[in-house]
């Protein structure tokens, strides 16, 4: 049993930090959060199963818990903007690294903004989306990217 639970942990563990590495590198650092967060899918799925429920509903769950507040990524907005809104300046196999430079910069709009898991169907969207264009854009400009 205890084989099969650390396989449970390391699964988990490992899904969140490919995860993490795709949408939310800033967390990488965070074993703290990982551990905790990885555990507790791990624990969701063993109860889930011990209480009668599907495999596929013990994953459910379990993802639920594992990705819960991490849906929506700053990482992921600012390359679809340079994508959508600066494809001329910054090619679009580029945009990932650009967008890596400048997502520590961009912490006080960040911090600005709450951003749940549904943020991007939110009003308040619309306007952080706005914020991040006119900041590549002078970002560009004062660097001599154009």
């Amino acid at each position: 049993m205890k084989q099969e639970q650390s396989r449970g942990l390391s699964y988990y563990r490992l899904s969140l930090l490919s995860f993490l590495k795709e949408s939310h590198p800033e967390l990488l650092s965070d074993s703290d959060f990982i551990t905790t967060r990885s555990d507790s899918a791990a624990e969701a799925y063993s109860q889930a199963i011990q209480s009668g429920l599907s495999h596929i509903y013990a994953e459910e769950t379990a993802n639920h818990v594992l990705y819960e507040g991490l849906h929506f990524s700053l990482l992921d907005t600012l390359i679809t903007i340079l994508w959508n809104e600066f494809s001329v300046e910054i090619p679009e196999g580029e945009a990932r690294d650009f967008a890596l430079l400048l997502l520590p910069r961009c912490s006080d709009l960040q911090e600005k903004y709450a951003l749940p898991d549904d943020f991007l169907n939110s009003p308040d969207f619309d306007l952080l989306y706005t914020e991040l264009t006119g900041f590549i854009s002078l970002y560009i400009e004062e660097n001599g990217l154009q």
